[in-house]
């Protein structure tokens, strides 16, 4: 598909905000606008952006920057589903039939589908298939309704047709009018009902490989080898997305790296650097050029230690086999150690984070080791692909380990060196556990350690050996105190619980970095999130009082005690007492998607209340 085909379909009535475009509606996602549904192109069409930048995160998923749109019509859209009909003559056809005609009567693009004849607006077929290898294309409507036919009519026309009498599926049909067969949708989402579908030429129905936000055509060089399943265009599991974040911690915060980014004369040296290693030239550019561009880069910052310059430089340019290879755990101890101070104090002279560390003693809480707020810090989410049918696997970081249920699809394309994101600001609250108390509640609370294995076997159940990921309850018991704590935050500090995110520094079990923390934190591309209302809570004469209430709200629910005695609920039974009453956040805020809580590790439950680990305050 041409760039040209991508031209009409942007515009400022079909804008979207940035925050959607790295998440819910990224590429390949269906946009349902009031005129027409709409699926956003791929990033290689997008016009205008600005280049971010965070080192850490750049190594990990092998990139040199992140670009973010620039503009409401910066991002392009192509025009999904395909099959068109209309509500007053019930014909049914393709998009580009539609456009035809129109094009025939006026000679000008059409940009909101309409029947001429009718002279109304058109309405996208709201069925769909997919398969778990990402592909996604229109219901095949022609070989549907010629269903147990020897052939499909090379020339069908189709109409929808509604009948009153009856409900679901049953009631919608479809007529070809060339051969007179009519075949209702009953049983379209069965499985594998697909398989006895016959393709025009007679062969086995079959996946076609179509990735229409890339191409128009399927990929001729792919073989999928799926039945696709039927699927609603706007069922959430049309589409996933796979969201890499990462804090731009010391020193990669330093003003000098920040300039240095953010410089025009960087950004030509990266482009010039992927040029020449693209040639296989790279060692010749460095040697001849590298001293040149410190110099460009060092006049356009108006720096004078070039060998200050020269250091971040070489440090990109050389990279970290360690942070190359990390694990999401590996990544985040980077975080840990930094909110706990455990780095060289020089380095804290930021210009993107700042902390200030607190007396632990002054909160008079034992189960509490320390507390660090977080005044300012800035945060990069990249969108690295999606799924379909079945979610990612989000605890493993990058594209690279695609060993989920659902395929990976990679948003770049593979000579990309970039991938979308955006940058958001904001502060937050970091909180570790004493982990000896941590070690002591979990030793001998058989009660708990026998409800989390249960989640752990439900959460690894039929996963691969490289996907299987230990649930502890030290991990529950994080994850939960977690999710109180934003509730009861949104409560004391005004902000909406949609605007506060969570983060959990938990190892697992054998790993030799250990981590028993959260942070807490708002992060949002506008003001909301800078204020000093959050960080103001974590001091000592606030957050022992939030803690405490918190803890004394999740001592009942309004479902218990259903909820409070539950075996299992919400999406694979993957919580215990955990519910939309009393523990579950929305899901933009929580890192698990609102799975792996239980109250009664904090509280425990109604015959025993000494097994929850803040018992002392009920």
């Amino acid at each position: 598909m041409s760039n040209d085909s991508f031209e009409k379909l942007s515009y400022p009535a079909h804008g979207i905000r940035l925050g959607q475009l790295i998440s819910t509606f990224g590429p390949g996602a269906i946009v349902d606008f009031t005129d027409q549904s709409l699926m956003v192109a791929a990033p290689k069409y997008w016009r205008e952006y600005n280049t971010i930048h965070d080192e850490r995160l750049e190594k990990k998923l092998h990139v040199d920057g992140f670009r973010i749109p620039q503009g409401e019509s910066s991002v392009p859209f192509v025009r999904f589903p395909e099959w068109y009909f209309c509500p007053r003559c019930r014909k049914l056809q393709r998009i580009s039939e539609w456009e035809k005609e129109y094009y025939d009567s006026t000679s000008k693009f059409m940009k909101i589908p309409k029947c001429l004849n009718c002279n109304i607006p058109i309405i996208p077929m709201s069925i769909l298939v997919a398969c778990k290898n990402g592909h996604v294309d229109d219901f095949p409507w022609e070989e549907w309704v010629h269903m147990g036919k020897e052939k499909v009519c090379c020339h069908a026309h189709l109409k929808v047709m509604a009948n009153s009498g009856t409900l679901g599926l049953e009631s919608l049909k479809v007529e070809c009018a060339t051969c007179g067969t009519i075949k209702s949708l009953k049983g379209a989402f069965k499985h594998d009902i697909l398989k006895r579908l016959k393709n025009k030429d007679g062969s086995e129905f079959q996946c076609n490989c179509r990735m229409p936000w890339k191409s128009k055509n399927k990929d001729k060089n792919e073989s999928c080898g799926e039945i696709p399943q039927a699927i609603l265009r706007n069922a959430s599991s049309l589409y996933f997305a796979k969201i890499e974040s990462s804090l731009v911690i010391p020193p990669y915060s330093d003003r000098l790296n920040v300039a240095i980014e953010s410089s025009h004369q960087f950004e030509s040296f990266l482009n010039m650097k992927n040029k020449k290693e693209e040639k296989g030239k790279l060692q010749e550019f460095l040697d001849d050029s590298l001293e040149d561009y410190i110099d460009l880069i060092a006049e356009e910052i108006n720096q004078d230690d070039k060998e200050a310059i020269r250091k971040i430089i070489d440090r990109k340019l050389n990279g970290d086999a360690e942070i190359d290879n990390a694990s999401r755990n590996t990544y985040r101890y980077e975080e840990y150690e930094v909110l706990l101070g455990n780095v060289e104090k020089s380095l804290f002279d930021d210009y993107d984070f700042k902390t200030e560390i607190k007396e632990i003693k002054d909160y008079n809480m034992p189960e509490l080791s320390n507390v660090t707020l977080v005044k300012k810090l800035k945060e990069v989410r990249a969108l690295v692909g999606h799924t379909r049918i079945k979610p990612p696997e989000q605890y493993i970081m990058g594209v690279d380990n695609n060993l989920g249920e659902a395929k990976l699809v990679n948003i770049k394309e593979y000579t990309d060196k970039w991938y979308p994101a955006y940058e958001v600001r904001g502060e937050g609250i970091f909180i570790e556990l004493n982990s000896d108390l941590i070690d002591k509640w979990v030793v001998g609370n058989s009660h708990i350690i026998k409800n989390i294995e249960k989640l752990d076997l439900r959460y690894n159940k039929e996963k691969p050996i490289e996907l299987k990921r230990k649930i502890t309850p030290k991990f529950v018991l994080l994850h939960t105190f977690s999710h109180i704590l934003i509730r009861e935050l949104s409560f004391e500090c005004g902000y909406s619980s949609t605007s506060i995110r969570e983060r959990i520094y938990c190892d697992l079990p054998g790993e030799e970095n250990k981590m028993n923390g959260i942070l807490i934190y708002t992060a949002d591309a506008d003001s909301e999130g800078s204020l000093g209302g959050l960080v103001k809570q974590g001091n000592p004469e606030f957050l022992p009082r939030i803690i405490k209430n918190a803890i004394n709200r999740a001592k009942w629910c309004s479902a218990d005690p259903v909820c409070i005695n539950s075996d299992g609920q919400g999406r694979d039974s993957l919580n215990l007492a955990a519910c939309h009453n009393c523990v579950l956040l929305p899901e933009t805020s929580c890192e698990e998607f609102n799975v792996l809580l239980d109250r009664t590790t904090l509280v425990g439950n109604l015959e025993n209340k000494k097994i929850g680990f803040f018992s002392r305050y009920i």
